[in-house]
Order: C-alpha cells, then sequence, then structure tokens
C-alpha cells in the first residue's frame, strides 16, 4: 500500500526497530485523537498502533468524542498515569498551547498530528513537534483536477457560457486545512485560465452525512443542472455529495455512464471508500492525505524523545524541518493510478 511514499521509510524503521528495541520496550506513548469515527483518523491511528508495535514501544490511544474539555482530561490522565510521550490530534487548534504547558509541566514530549498549532506555540517548548501535511496541496491537486476535466470535456459547460459554476463543500469552520485546501482549490482554477463562478458553498464538518445534506439543499435550490462540478475538502464530504448526485441519477458509475449524466467531484485523503467510487467511475479523484507516514512519523518521534534520543533526520526516517515540522507530501489520485493506494 502506497508503496512508492513509504519504501525508504519502511526499510529504516526496520533497521531502527533492532537498535532501540531495548529503550523502546520501556516507552508509554499516551494519544488522543480528536473523534475515532472520522476515516482519515482512523487510517492515522492504526498506522500509529502498527508503528509502535514495530518500535517495541507501548501506545495508548483514546477517543476525544469531538470534545476539548474531554481531550484536556484525557491528557491529564495519561500525565497521572506516567507515560513518556504525548501524542495529540487537537480537537481545537486553538486550545493547543494549554497542552504544551502541560507537556512541559511534566517535561514531555508532545507531537501534534493533522491539526497544526501557531508557531509561537511549538516554539514555546524545544519538546514540541508537528507531523502533517501542507493543505495547500491538497487544494492545488484539487483544482487542477476540475479543471483539467473541464478542458478535456466540452459537454462538461452544461450552459454553454464558457464559465464553470462550482459548489465547494467545506470542513470545519476556522479549521486552518478547510481555509487553505478552499482557497487553493480556486486559486489552481484560476492559475489554469478557467472562468469561474461559484453558485454555493457551505461547511459539512469533514462529515459525509452533512456533506449529503448540503449537496442535497443545493440541488434543491439551484437545480442539478446548474452545477457543473463540485469541490469537497475531504472525501467523506465528497462522497455525501457523490449520493446525492446518485439520486438525482447523476454519477451512477462506469457502466454504460451517459457523460451528460457526471459531475466531476474531487475530494482529499484517498480514504478507501473515495478510492472505491473513483474506480467506478463516481469520483473524478482525490489526493493522498497520507495516513500511513503520518501516523509512523508522529510514533517515531515520540519514541525517540521519550528515550532520551536525539530527534534527527537519521533516526526517525523523515527530514525534519526547523527543528519541528514532518511534512508529508500530498500525491494526486485518479482512475488512472488510484490501484496504487488500494
Amino acid at each position: 500500500m502506497k508503496k512508492s511514499l513509504i519504501a525508504v521509510a519502511a526499510s529504516a524503521v526496520l533497521a531502527m526497530a533492532a537498535a532501540s528495541s531495548a529503550q523502546a520496550s520501556d516507552v508509554l506513548i499516551g494519544s488522543c485523537i480528536y473523534k475515532f469515527d472520522d476515516t482519515f483518523m482512523t487510517g492515522v491511528r492504526n498506522n500509529m498502533q502498527k508503528a509502535a508495535e514495530t518500535l517495541g514501544a507501548e501506545i495508548e490511544l483514546v477517543d476525544s468524542q469531538n470534545r476539548q474539555p474531554m481531550q484536556n482530561d484525557q491528557v491529564d490522565t495519561f500525565i497521572t498515569k506516567g507515560v513518556n510521550a504525548l501524542v495529540i490530534n487537537p480537537v481545537d487548534r486553538s486550545a493547543a498551547g494549554p497542552l504544551v504547558d502541560k507537556a512541559k509541566a511534566a517535561d514531555l514530549p508532545i507531537v501534534f498530528i493533522n491539526r497544526e498549532p501557531d508557531k509561537a506555540v511549538l516554539d514555546g517548548w524545544d519538546k514540541a513537534y508537528y507531523v502533517g501535511a501542507k493543505a495547500e496541496e491538497s487544494g492545488t491537486i484539487g483544482g487542477q483536477l476540475i479543471a483539467e476535466y473541464f478542458k478535456a470535456h466540452p459537454e462538461a459547460d452544461k450552459n454553454k457560457d464558457g464559465k464553470l459554476q462550482y459548489i465547494l463543500i467545506k470542513g470545519e469552520q476556522g479549521h486552518q486545512d478547510a481555509t487553505l485546501r478552499s482557497e487553493y482549490c480556486v486559486k489552481a482554477m484560476k492559475d489554469a485560465g478557467l472562468e469561474i463562478e461559484e453558485i454555493g458553498a457551505d461547511n459539512a464538518n469533514w462529515d459525509k452525512v452533512q456533506g449529503h445534506d448540503k449537496m442535497k439543499n443545493f440541488i434543491t435550490s439551484l437545480g442539478v443542472d446548474a452545477i457543473e462540478a463540485v469541490l469537497a475538502n475531504n472525501d467523506d464530504m465528497a462522497l455525501g455529495a457523490v449520493e446525492a448526485l446518485k439520486s438525482e441519477g447523476y454519477n451512477l458509475g462506469t457502466d454504460g455512464k451517459d457523460p451528460s449524466k457526471f459531475i466531476p467531484v474531487v475530494g482529499v485523503d484517498a480514504t478507501a471508500p473515495a478510492l472505491q467510487a473513483i474506480s467506478k467511475g463516481q469520483m473524478l479523484g482525490t489526493s493522498l492525505n497520507d495516513a500511513v507516514n503520518q501516523g509512523t512519523a508522529a510514533v517515531r518521534i515520540a519514541n525517540q524523545a521519550a528515550s532520551g534520543q536525539p530527534v534527527t533526520d537519521e533516526a526517525i526516517g523523515y527530514k525534519i524541518t526547523d527543528g519541528k515540522y514532518v511534512w508529508i507530501p500530498y500525491v494526486r489520485v485518479t482512475q488512472e493510478n488510484y490501484k496504487d493506494f488500494m
């Protein structure tokens, strides 16, 4: 799975495992995930568990149920329990400061994942780190996929006005990934030379059901024939939009597909359900948000720091920027290459 991205990292961790198993056997990592039923974060936490097992460390993962007060209490419990490091996927990125203060007071390494705290927060503790991906990249990929499709398929311009009328389904209000993915997908379409018109935009909070309901609302208010493309900030919301379109007779799949009954939909994450939708011709494409490498890098950093060892590129198998950040690149995924990620 995702061989092209993790081959080097996989070989590095095997070499590391033998060298560090004795010290790692005494490492207990406490990890809070903002909510367990998030499809992408499920992939991340599963790979965190695998990475810990490979290193010989122990990891305890808890569900914060999308409630920051609960997560704060969970961190307190971990510290009382005597964990050696924390890996936190914050419910609210603005709440990262107090969590860093707790870690600093207990002299614990803390690794944030997927939701980036402000730089000043990370700079406040020399054992604070961040692992994630640059949201600008995923937004750019989505916009480029739509632009390429629109240029290659004249029939996509349903009203023949020379403009692309699109719907934008955004993630959580105020979430930096939602903001940047939205901004950069629009920028990419403009940079490709398209004339574009946003005819609808709303937040669906990364949720498939909300994505479906928001899309149904747009179809009801605008009419399905007015919609020429859908850009969603993640795959779950994109899949919800696809389900809404399917109920109107659109995006039913490759078997006997009528090109006039396909509206290009793009997401972000390359989750298994999204890859299936792409394979069936129900969804145009997505970008890989690499759960394998994000989960693996976070655990390697936590283990290395908890063991009292320097956190270096060579030690963890990933490039560290500014002594704090590991950035995992996005990869575009379409019908041409989706099998590489299944």
